[in-house]
């Protein structure tokens, strides 16, 4: 983190208590579930890291300042390019309206920052995201500090030893000393949910037989448990 947007350094901090979103007890609310099934927003994948991360970085009437420093931009702007930083994109026709950014590593995806400026456009951006990482095998998603905003959407706080534990777990056979390859299945697939490559279960829809799932098909998703 960085102590303003202008800071010409960054330090790191490792929270007592973290902050994670089990993804098969993600919160769907009524209201959340209408705006999903309704596709008030249209919703995208990695087409525009860039203008996401510079919108989460700038100032608001409720944030002044931020955390995201031109170093922190830079560094996942190359992380993108190399495939490991991914963003969820709001949109109300053709204004970007809120999202999200992070980072994925193994089965685990570390959200780094979400913004809005429309009504429940970051709901939405973490709605599909969730669906996302359980169509694509992911078993972490690390939301770092707690929130109201957070736990109304599921999200809950796990002590070091627990976090580490799932931490392990989520990037067995990716990160190692001596490893020369990653293992076969080790690695979470952040855009299977795009190709439709899997199914809920026998009784469940397909994700989506092609292209971009609906927002009623986001919904479904969510409110089928493994």
């Amino acid at each position: 983190m960085a102590d303003a947007r202008d800071a010409d350094s960054v330090y790191w901090v490792e929270p007592k208590e973290r902050a994670i979103l089990p993804l098969d007890d993600f919160h769907l609310s009524h209201s959340l579930k209408k705006t999903l099934v309704a596709d008030r927003y249209r919703v995208t994948a990695d087409t525009a890291f860039a203008r996401i991360i510079a919108l989460c970085a700038e100032s608001a009437q409720d944030r002044p300042d931020t955390w995201i420093n031109t170093q922190i931009e830079q560094v996942f702007l190359k992380l993108h390019a190399m495939g490991f930083a991914h963003s969820i994109e709001v949109w109300h026709e053709e204004e970007l309206v809120g999202g999200l950014y992070g980072l994925a590593l193994g089965k685990a995806f570390f959200g780094e920052s979400m913004v809005s400026r429309a009504r429940d456009a970051s709901k939405v951006a973490i709605a599909w995201l969730v669906a996302r990482l359980r169509v694509g095998g992911f078993t972490l998603l690390d939301c770092q500090f707690m929130t109201d905003h957070l736990a109304s959407l599921g999200a809950v706080e796990i002590g070091r030893a627990d976090y580490v534990g799932l931490l392990t777990g989520a990037i067995e056979g990716v990160v190692g000393v001596g490893e020369a390859s990653v293992a076969a299945g080790a690695s979470g697939d952040f855009f299977s949910l795009d190709r439709g490559a899997a199914l809920l279960s026998s009784s469940a829809p397909a994700a989506t037989e092609s292209g971009p799932p609906s927002g009623k098909v986001i919904a479904q998703l969510l409110t089928h448990t493994s």
